[in-house]
């Protein structure tokens, strides 16, 4: 293991399971409605609206509340901040794993 790699310096408002599925499918589109979050997580409504809200407060994504016709949609994209912070957490990870 690096000695520069500390475990305690990876970012907890990420590394949450849920929490890491939402950023990783984030950063590879602009942005995704709430359903098509849902989808790629496998997570629950209830669930989903918390972990987001996470992100959100952290400033990690940014939500946007609109409509489509007459139903309501969410849409979730990453934030300037939050696609750092997902780079940070990536470099972090390989430290964890590079010889």
């Amino acid at each position: 293991m690096p000695d520069d790699f500390d475990a305690n310096s990876l970012d907890d408002v990420i590394h949450g399971k849920l929490r890491l599925a939402i950023m990783a499918f984030l950063s590879a589109t602009r942005d995704a409605t709430f359903g098509e979050i849902k989808t790629r997580t496998n997570a629950s409504d209830g669930n989903l609206s918390v972990h987001l809200r996470k992100l959100e407060e952290a400033g990690y994504i940014q939500i946007s509340k609109g409509f489509v016709g007459r139903k309501p949609q969410t849409r979730a994209a990453l934030t300037t901040e939050g696609r750092a912070a997902w780079l940070a957490y990536l470099d972090q990870l390989r430290n964890l794993i590079q010889p």
